[in-house]
C-alpha cells in the first residue's frame, strides 16, 4: 500500500496521469469472545459487481458455545430474519433456508476459523439501509452493523 502511494505521488509530481484505483469490493469483519464486530459500518460502493464480506473469528470459544456468522438484510427485516434464523438452528448455520429476506450470508465458525461469502451488489437499493449481524443464539441484537450502498 505505502508503495502503491509513493508511485502515485511520484506520477502526479511529475506530470504523470494516475492509473485509476479499482474500488474496494472486499472486508475483513473480525468477531471475538465478547460478541462483538470491531467494524460497525461498511459502505460498498456502487461500482462493484460482487462485494465479499469475511469473517474471522478472533476468540478461542467453539463453534457450538460461541459461534458466529454475518447475515445481511435489509434492517427492517434484520429482528424477523434473526429469529427465523435461530429456528433453523446450528445444521442450517441458524439462518432460514431459503429465507428471501437473507441477501448472502456465512457458515457459522467458532473461535480461530475465517470464513467468506459473496453478494451481489445490483441487490442493493440506494437510499435503503441493511443491517449485518450474527445469528447465533443471543447475539443479534448486539453484534450488528450497517451497511449502505454508497456512491
Amino acid at each position: 500500500m505505502k508503495k502503491t502511494w509513493i508511485t502515485l505521488a511520484v506520477m502526479a509530481a511529475g506530470g504523470m496521469a494516475a492509473p485509476a484505483m479499482a474500488a474496494d469490493c472486499a472486508i475483513t469483519i473480525e468477531g471475538n469472545d465478547q460478541m462483538q464486530f470491531n467494524i460497525k459500518q461498511v459502505e460498498v460502493p456502487k461500482s462493484c459487481t460482487t462485494y465479499t464480506m469475511t469473517l474471522k473469528h478472533t476468540g478461542k470459544m467453539p463453534k457450538s458455545s460461541m459461534g458466529h456468522n454475518i447475515v445481511l438484510t435489509t434492517t427492517a427485516d434484520a429482528n424477523a430474519a434473526a429469529a427465523d434464523g435461530m429456528k433453523a438452528g446450528m445444521a442450517a448455520d441458524y439462518v432460514k433456508p431459503g429465507d428471501s429476506r437473507v441477501i448472502g450470508y456465512s457458515k457459522m465458525i467458532g473461535g480461530g476459523e475465517t470464513t467468506t461469502f459473496d453478494f451481489e451488489v445490483a441487490k442493493l437499493k440506494p437510499g435503503t439501509e441493511y443491517t449485518y449481524l450474527c445469528s447465533f443464539p443471543g447475539h443479534s441484537f448486539i453484534m450488528r452493523g450497517v451497511l449502505k450502498l454508497g456512491s
